[in-house]
């Protein structure tokens, strides 16, 4: 008697991964907002002390150059500029005794601010961001 062994699907790669405490609070705020048409939109932007920050949003807007892609449920949105500096980015979502906060453990980041929100990716023109206004997020107490 032989048995075949079927193959596992191929797991479905995606530029950004929720953790499952980052994906039940996207799903919590997309549900207050009582609209099934919104994303979670991860950018990327000049500014903070290492010179590029993050941010998220819900949007409803998928612009052109916009990839989509779905995590754990959740649908996410990010543009072809900001995608190069977070594909393989894990977002997570931490409580502490002073509240919670989403933060993106970041792969392409070569320093980041001691609060996270801020990061470097090595390449000092940072291709399509306005790094000028860089100098402090004020967040982390360490400027």
């Amino acid at each position: 008697m032989t048995t075949t062994l079927e193959q596992p699907a191929t797991a479905v790669q995606t530029p950004l991964t929720l953790t499952e405490a980052a994906a039940s609070e996207v799903k919590s705020l997309v549900a207050e907002q009582e609209r099934d048409d919104l994303y979670l939109r991860v950018y990327v932007a000049g500014g903070g002390c290492s010179g590029l920050q993050y941010g998220m949003a819900l949007d409803e807007n998928i612009e052109p150059g916009d990839e989509v892609f779905e995590h754990s449920g959740v649908r996410m949105v990010v543009d072809s500029t900001s995608l190069r500096y977070v594909t393989g980015s894990v977002v997570d979502y931490i409580t502490t005794d002073m509240g919670g906060g989403f933060k993106i453990e970041n792969p392409n980041a070569v320093k980041s601010c001691g609060c996270g929100s801020s990061f470097s990716a090595g390449d000092e023109e940072a291709a399509g961001l306005d790094t000028r206004a860089g100098g402090g997020c004020g967040s982390c107490g360490c400027h």
